[in-house]
C-alpha cells in the first residue's frame, strides 16, 4: 500500500526487454535507505518488488500483465520515474490509499498555466472514467492528486510548483501517457451494489436499499 506521496525522481539505468517483460534497474537513493529484497517501491504508481540491489540502484522485474496495462514499456534508459517505498504502519498519510495495481493509462492532452499552477486534462478510457469523482483523489504515474474538473471522457488535475519539480509529471507534456489508479473505493462499492461477491453459499446483503436504511 501507498499514498501517492512521492518521495524521489529514480533514474532509469539499464533495460532488459523479453517478450512483454521487462527488467529494469534503477538507480535511487531514499528509497534505499532501509531497502530490503522482496520489498515494494511503486515506480510510477506500479507496485513492483525488488530482486536485487546496490548501495545506488535496484532491479524490479516487470510480468507480461503490467507490460500490458501500464506505460512501462515505454520508459528509456535514462528515463526519470516516480518513486516512492510501501507505506510504514506509524508514518504519516498526506495522500490517498493508493494500491500500486494500475487501472489503465491516459493521455495528456492539455497542459496550461494558471498563475502559481499548471493544469493538465488527460483524456481516459470509458472503463475508468466511471470511477472518476469531482474532488475524488487519483494516482497519475503514483502521484495522488485532486480532480477538480470532469468530462465524460477527461479529468483535470492542477499541480503545485513542488509537484511540479518533484515527480515527472512536471516533465510531461500534450501526447505524453501517464498511468492511473482510480480511488479503490469506488471500484469496491460498484462490486458490491453489483451483486458480484456473491458465492456457492453466499449473497452479500449490501444492496441500495441498506444502504438507503443506514444512512448513506
Amino acid at each position: 500500500m501507498f499514498t501517492g506521496i512521492i518521495e524521489e525522481l529514480g533514474t532509469i539505468e539499464s533495460i532488459k526487454k523479453g517478450n512483454e517483460t521487462i527488467i529494469l534497474t534503477i538507480s535511487a537513493s531514499a528509497v534505499l535507505k532501509d531497502v530490503q529484497l522482496g520489498d515494494s517501491i511503486s515506480v510510477n504508481g506500479v507496485c513492483l518488488t525488488v530482486t536485487a540491489f546496490s548501495e545506488k540502484s535496484f532491479t524490479v522485474d516487470v510480468m507480461p500483465e503490467t507490460y500490458r496495462s501500464t506505460g512501462l514499456k515505454g520508459l528509456s534508459v535514462h528515463a526519470k520515474v516516480n518513486l516512492e517505498r510501501a507505506m510504514a504502519s506509524g508514518g504519516r498519510f498526506g495522500g490517498h490509499f493508493v494500491s500500486g495495481h494500475i487501472d489503465g493509462t491516459g493521455e495528456i492532452v492539455q497542459k496550461r498555466p494558471e498563475k502559481n499552477a499548471i493544469y493538465y486534462d488527460i483524456k481516459v478510457p470509458e472503463h475508468l472514467a466511471k470511477y472518476l469523482l469531482l474532488k475524488g483523489s487519483v494516482a497519475v504515474d503514483g502521484t495522488s492528486l485532486t480532480i477538480f474538473g470532469l468530462t465524460e471522457d477527461t479529468f483535470t488535475i492542477s499541480l503545485i510548483p513542488h509537484t511540479v519539480s518533484h515527480t515527472v509529471l512536471g516533465a510531461k507534456g500534450k501526447g505524453d501517457s501517464v498511468n492511473i489508479e482510480c480511488d479503490m473505493l469506488g471500484k469496491y462499492v460498484e462490486k458490491f451494489l453489483a451483486g458480484k461477491t456473491e458465492t456457492a453459499n453466499h449473497k452479500s446483503a449490501i444492496t441500495m436499499d441498506y444502504l438507503t436504511e443506514h444512512g448513506f
